[in-house]
């Protein structure tokens, strides 16, 4: 079983980083920008074909990442090649449409994706409203009820249960958490809750509240693209709370997942079917173009902000620095995958 698990994770990843790469692969070939590499995976080549258009097209041995190497993306770097095939060459517009079209590919996969599984197994709400509360648990002893409708956790307002999820991992050192409930008189009332805590088979610790959250919605087309679209919005807010938790260390570090992590969350999906997997791809290809998009150097936000930096300067930026500063940040980048992949590894015994 196993085995399957892994050859559908990497079929995902796969999907994933090839669709974020052509973003990139397309605009800059569109743009005349001369490619010499076209990669999908990390680390040593297993296949490689030359194109017909000059271009090694490759599969590498790890299926967590890929790049398309261009030329002069910083600087011009290749005395070989024609001053206007640099892409540090070419006209603003088009080296950030480069820049963010491989961003702007995972997120109409993930649209995509979202819709299809919209249309086949029906929409469903993000409303946080209680359909049921378990007996003798933390909500029943608080005074929750069926109907009520979560507004806020600890102070923190929100509209959708995907992100009201995400506060729950905010860090609380006396296991005391406060929830704001909409009744359906209308009255909001302030629930004080104490969740059990229980371990899991793999030993990990779980904060039980004892509520399961109404998300029946009604079917169709024009459903299913709300759905999308909310669904899509929702997602991409947790991702900002949870990066806002890391930078104010409301979030342990120790709830990112890596790779290992990624794979493990894959099994257990493979378990729930297609649906399951379906969701899974969207949710890791926003993931995937969300991170990429974020302002840190050797991201694609990276280089986009050196090019806003650029514009608001009037002319580019000192290459050398810029270089420096994206091997620093791969450098960086590439050590907190390490620190992630052994805690990911460690959890596995």
């Amino acid at each position: 079983m196993w085995i399957i698990s892994l050859l559908i994770f990497i079929l995902i990843l796969g999907i994933i980083i090839l669709v974020h790469e052509f973003g990139h692969f397309i605009c800059a070939k569109k743009s005349g920008v001369y490619i010499y590499e076209f990669s999908i995976g990390m680390g040593p080549v297993i296949y490689s074909r030359k194109g017909r258009d000059g271009i090694s097209y490759n599969v590498r041995a790890f299926p967590i990442g890929g790049f398309v190497q261009m030329a002069g993306e910083v600087y011009e770097d290749d005395k070989k090649i024609k001053k206007e095939q640099f892409m540090c060459n070419r006209p603003w517009y088009q080296r950030l449409l480069i820049l963010i079209a491989g961003v702007f590919n995972n997120f109409v996969l993930a649209l995509v994706l979202l819709f299809i599984m919209a249309l086949i197994w029906g929409p469903t709400s993000s409303v946080p409203k209680v359909l049921n509360v378990q007996e003798n648990s933390a909500a029943s002893v608080a005074g929750m009820k069926s109907g009520d409708i979560i507004t806020s956790i600890n102070g923190h307002a929100f509209s959708s249960w995907d992100v009201g999820q995400i506060y729950l991992y905010y860090k609380n050192t006396d296991n005391l958490y406060t929830f704001d409930v909409k009744r359906e008189d209308g009255s909001i009332d302030t629930l004080k809750l104490t969740p059990k805590i229980e371990t899991d088979e793999d030993g990990n610790e779980r904060k039980v509240f004892g509520i399961q959250i109404d998300n029946r919605r009604p079917s169709g087309i024009l459903e299913s693209i709300k759905f999308t679209f909310q669904k899509f919005k929702d997602i991409i807010h947790s991702m900002i709370i949870t990066v806002w938790g890391l930078i104010s260390g409301q979030v342990s570090i120790s709830n990112l997942s890596g790779p290992v992590g990624i794979y493990k969350v894959v099994d257990q999906s493979v378990q729930y079917g297609l649906h399951q997997l379906i969701y899974i791809t969207a949710f890791l290809s926003i993931n995937v173009g969300f991170i990429n998009i974020l302002p840190f150097p050797a991201f694609d936000g990276g280089h986009v902000f050196f090019m806003i930096l650029e514009k608001i300067k009037g002319k580019p930026l000192n290459a050398k620095f810029e270089s420096i500063c994206n091997g620093i940040g791969f450098a960086l980048l590439m050590l907190l995958m390490l620190f992630i992949t052994i805690q990911d590894i460690f959890r596995l015994f």
